[in-house]
Formats: structure tokens, sequence, C-alpha cells
């Protein structure tokens, strides 16, 4: 017997990693090199894929005079998250709370981002495109 989230479909995303082949030219980036950012996009889609969430990742070479960029479902993810307001989860300067619990202790990601690289997209920003995309896809989804 087939239940209603047997008969439902997963949304699919498509990750494509463009790149020139090129030197990425800078040493205050996060990922120095082609292949530091194609193992970290193809670890993220191995833990999406883990959670069954339909992903496809492709990698090419940029045309002529494009620079180096990570495209989800065919936009780009700067395009993604214009607009988006990311925020932060503010701590409490560690008191404790009054139910007597701990108080959430936070690491700052750092947003900071140099955007003439792809390969310095802080990882926050990066999963907030992925999970953009993905909700988007969810919510124009008809059952």
């Amino acid at each position: 017997m087939n239940t209603l989230s047997d008969t439902c479909v997963m949304a699919m995303l498509d990750i494509e990693y463009r790149y020139s082949g090129g030197p990425i030219g800078s040493e205050s980036i996060r990922r120095k090199t082609v292949g530091e950012m194609e193992s970290y996009v193809r670890a993220l889609v191995l833990e999406m894929q883990s959670a069954d969430i339909s992903v496809k990742y492709f990698t090419g070479f940029a045309t002529e005079g494009e620079r180096n960029m990570v495209y989800i479902n065919g936009r780009s993810v700067p395009e993604i998250l214009d607009g988006l307001e990311i925020k932060i989860p503010e701590s409490d300067d560690g008191n404790c709370g009054c139910d007597g619990k701990p108080a959430l202790i936070t690491i700052d990601p750092g947003l900071d981002w140099n955007e003439a690289h792809i390969e310095d997209i802080p990882d926050i920003l990066m999963k907030n495109a992925i999970a953009k995309v993905y909700a988007d896809m969810e919510r124009d989804r008809i059952l």
C-alpha cells in the first residue's frame, strides 16, 4: 500500500562548480585551490545525499571571461544569497538561563567573504544558499 510519503518525490538539486583551471591567486582565502573547493562541495553533496536529499554534483570549466562559480539549479550562489538576511544567534555572555540550563555558546563563523573568489565563501553562506534553493523547490512543489 502506498502512503503519501511513498509517492512524494524529493526536490532535486543540481550543484555545479565551474572553474577556469588557473590559479586562484590569493593566499587569504578559505579554500586555496580548485581541488580544495571541489572536495568541500563534494562533502556537502555527500552530506545531503546521506540525508536522503536528491542532489547531483557536476564540475566543469568556466567559459572565457567567466570567473570560478558554484551554481545551484542554474543560479549562482551570490544571486541566490542576494536579499537573504543571515542572522547569527546571539550569545548571552555565558550566563545561565532562567531554566537553570547553560546558555548556548556560539562561535562566530564570520561572514566576511572575498566575493571575487567563490572559494572564499563561508560555510554558513554556502549552506544557506543550498537551503534557500531547496526550500523554494519544496514550496513550489505540487503534490
